[in-house]
């Protein structure tokens, strides 16, 4: 791909056609409806409250450029969490730009010009390839903030004070080298750190947000379930593909990759080539979650047992994840740590693999943190916040985060699991193979928590009846 965004094998245009394409067309498109959108004044909201944060510096934020995944094709673009956070822009190579008086500007591409030929040669930003964008006033309508062209940034970036900026780092390059570093990179390590904190209570907003993503993942399930015989195999990727369709339909795509593991695959945490089968008397782990249209996303698993029941060593080992889950689950509530759900939840899974046998010592000594045995089957703590991101808030602090407490209208994942590698020698052979992760989405309320993904049900019992009605009801198209 060449810079002004041709490529080698494109055509030498005449000059009469480059005239001819340049002449002829309508002076003004106007976009239907365009209006304020209703997030945007909870977008204004966090602009004001991070440049309170930071008085008298200029703050810097970019959406982020299109990532190539092959040669002169690009991956879908998603915009950086923390841009979208502030100013609810999804498209690449805007930046937004907070100035010492606390004045929001975003700098973005205006619409192709028609006085040369890049409307219809730049594979990149041509409109006739790409299509249609906001002018700068449509966009600034839309958003609720102040617009100005990209090519300008520059400039305003070049007299910016290296003492009294900070940027987002790490999201456009371009930006990133106009921005002189300054010592350590501490300052802008700071913004990122106030950026991932002021994440962490979601507002009504967002948590509404929040709900569609959920209600669109639950529905995705019900569809893969509808599609899941009962007495042959299938391939992974016929699942993942069928939940990718309501993703997309629903919403703007899947949160994060798949995994959905069939048998021994559901024991590797994140199995993502999703090239295996299914197969009658297994267990089938789908961890999947819906990015809504405002780029929130659910994140929920559930062990569905392909026969429609679960024999009773597996339905053993689902029970002791999911008193597991209730566990850590009862325990939320304003004020708790993140350390009491995790230990609420270990606590349950050590009991078990103590019941089971495969535990080598007493569950207290397992539990002890200069032993944590435990961990050899479980793996990974109690969950994590949710929101933009998958993993949510991770520039955060540990003092508030994984070691700090719970607050209201946090959300965060509770989903312990148990892992029997197919080569573990130390556990029996009949265990070997089999992974039962449960992960729910849960809202921290004022009176403790609210489980946002109990759509889908959790019990072994529930389980197997919800599989048997999906599966009587049949496929169905989104829409």
């Amino acid at each position: 791909m060449n810079d002004d965004g041709t490529q080698g094998h494109d055509p030498e245009f005449p000059d009469r056609y480059v005239e001819f394409m340049r002449t002829g067309w309508a002076t003004e498109t106007p976009l239907p409806g365009l209006a304020q959108r209703p997030e945007a004044g909870h977008h204004g909201k966090r602009r004001a409250a991070l440049a309170a944060a930071f008085p008298g510096e200029t703050l810097v934020v970019p959406s982020g450029g299109e990532r190539t995944r092959a040669n002169d094709t690009a991956f879908r673009f998603r915009p950086g969490s923390d841009h979208v956070w502030l100013t609810g822009d999804h498209d690449p190579d805007s930046v937004l730009v907070i100035q010492p008086d606390g004045e929001a500007v975003l700098y973005a591409r205006p619409r192709s010009s028609r006085d040369d030929d890049s409307f219809f040669r730049d594979r990149v930003h041509g409109e006739l390839w790409v299509g249609r964008r906001h002018t700068l006033a449509e966009k600034g309508t839309e958003l609720g903030i102040a617009t100005r062209d990209l090519a300008t940034l520059p400039d305003l970036l070049d007299g910016c004070a290296p003492g009294r900026t900070r940027l987002l780092r790490g999201l456009d390059a371009t930006v990133d080298a106009a921005v002189r570093a300054v010592g350590d990179g501490g300052r802008d390590g700071e913004l990122a750190i106030a950026l991932s904190e002021a994440r962490l209570v979601k507002d009504e907003w967002e948590i509404a947000a929040l709900r569609a993503a959920v209600d669109a993942t639950v529905l995705g399930f019900e569809d893969v379930a509808r599609v899941l015989p009962a007495d042959r195999s299938v391939p992974e990727r016929l699942l993942e593909g069928v939940f990718s369709l309501r993703a997309r339909h629903d919403g703007n795509d899947s949160g994060y990759s798949p995994i959905v593991g069939a048998g021994p695959h559901a024991t590797i945490l994140h199995w993502t080539a999703n090239d295996g089968r299914t197969a009658p008397g297994e267990l089938l782990l789908m961890d999947m979650g819906v990015e809504g249209r405002h780029l929130y996303t659910a994140d929920v698993t559930r062990v569905l047992p392909v026969s429609g029941t679960f024999t009773p060593l597996q339905r053993q080992v689902y029970e002791i994840v999911y008193r597991s889950q209730e566990a850590g689950i009862a325990t939320i509530r304003p004020g708790v740590k993140f350390d009491d759900v995790h230990q609420a939840c270990m606590r349950v899974l050590a009991e078990g693999l103590h019941d089971l046998g495969v535990l080598p010592v007493s569950v207290e000594e397992a539990m002890d943190k200069e032993s944590i045995l435990y961990r050899r089957w479980s793996l990974h703590g109690f969950g994590h916040m949710l929101g933009l991101d998958v993993h949510d808030c991770a520039a955060a602090r540990k003092e508030n985060y994984r070691e700090g407490s719970l607050a209201e209208n946090y959300v965060i994942t509770v989903e312990p699991g148990l892992y029997f590698q197919a080569d573990d020698d130390l556990v029996p052979a009949e265990l070997r193979g089999i992974g039962v992760r449960i992960e729910d989405d849960v809202l921290v309320t004022a009176a403790g928590a609210e489980n946002l993904s109990a759509g889908l049900p959790r019990t072994a019992d529930d389980v197997e009846a919800w599989l048997g009605t999906q599966r009587e009801a049949g496929f169905r198209l989104p829409g």
